[in-house]
């Protein structure tokens, strides 16, 4: 790692440990029976990708799930559904991150959505006691901010032009694939980060 001088981390699945499953077996309970069509780790429908862009608000997310998915779910059963997949914060890892703030330029870059991003910051909250878990990094760029996510390169040109950070010399931590292979198109160096492997087993 002689040549890195900048990590940008993904956040579900490094730092906040994340269940799919919860969320589509909340779903299912509410009676959708195919959510997985709509959402899971590698794949999003046109809907989910707008609310990931920040194109549409939760609002307007909420109205466009029961019209898409044929139901009448209260906002609140949708909203509880679909943050039934966020975790907690393992504090040894989030220990771990402060230290290697120490050696190198660190960033944030995720996936997420508004509605997400308040419900994991009040968890952050709860585990650690602390206010902001953005403080850790220079900058965490999150999707529905940037208007772009993962797994697209340009997603990744973007974030690099927005920091001034040179290609070669950032290194990317995810623990998808296909982000992983985005991030390569884009020309950073990659670690893909797989359970049971954390943060804490890096060599960096």
């Amino acid at each position: 790692m002689t040549k890195i001088k900048n990590i940008i981390f993904d956040l579900g699945g490094v730092f906040i440990d994340i269940d799919f499953k919860a969320t589509e077996n909340a779903f299912v309970s509410l009676g959708v029976t195919n959510f997985n069509d709509y959402y899971t780790q590698h794949t999003a429908s046109t809907l989910f990708e707008d609310l990931e862009t920040g194109k549409v608000s939760p609002e307007q997310f909420y109205e466009r799930f029961r019209q898409e998915t044929g139901t009448s779910l209260t906002d609140a059963e949708i909203q509880s559904a679909w943050n039934a997949m966020l975790g907690r914060f393992p504090v040894k890892r989030l220990t771990w991150l402060e230290e290697i703030g120490f050696r190198y330029k660190i960033y944030l870059y995720s996936n997420t959505n508004i509605i997400h991003y308040h419900a994991f910051q009040k968890i952050y909250q709860e585990c650690t006691g602390k206010e902001n878990f953005d403080d850790y990094f220079i900058k965490a760029h999150y999707s529905h901010d940037l208007g772009l996510r993962k797994p697209y390169p340009d997603s990744f040109k973007k974030l690099l032009a927005l920091e001034n950070l040179v290609a070669e010399e950032t290194l990317f931590i995810d623990d998808s694939y296909k982000n992983i292979e985005g991030a390569k198109e884009a020309g950073l160096e990659t670690i893909l980060l797989l359970p049971p492997k954390t943060v804490l087993d890096l060599d960096l």
